[in-house]
């Protein structure tokens, strides 16, 4: 029983780790998002169009709950951020 316990244990700091992980790269995308969707593409030089779209393109491959989650993750930054501007 003792391995077996040494076992869940092992899992559930793994499980805990990716779960950590997940959470920061929906931030990263949640960030992505919302930086891509400001950007106005007429104004960009070419490459930087070339890297927005490429971005872009794996950012709408993502599933629709994914990315909600990911815009979800961040917005709550967002506003934090535009509260301790605000004051």
């Amino acid at each position: 029983m003792p391995h077996r316990d040494q076992e869940i244990v092992m899992l559930r700091r793994e499980l805990e780790m990716l779960m950590g992980e997940r959470q920061n790269l929906l931030r990263v995308v949640g960030a992505t998002a919302a930086l891509i969707a400001s950007l106005d593409s007429k104004r960009l030089p070419v490459g930087a169009v070339e890297s927005a779209d490429l971005v872009a393109t794996s950012i709408n491959s993502l599933s629709e709950e994914t990315l909600q989650d990911a815009l979800n993750a961040v917005r709550a930054e967002i506003e934090e951020e535009q509260a301790v501007a605000g004051n």
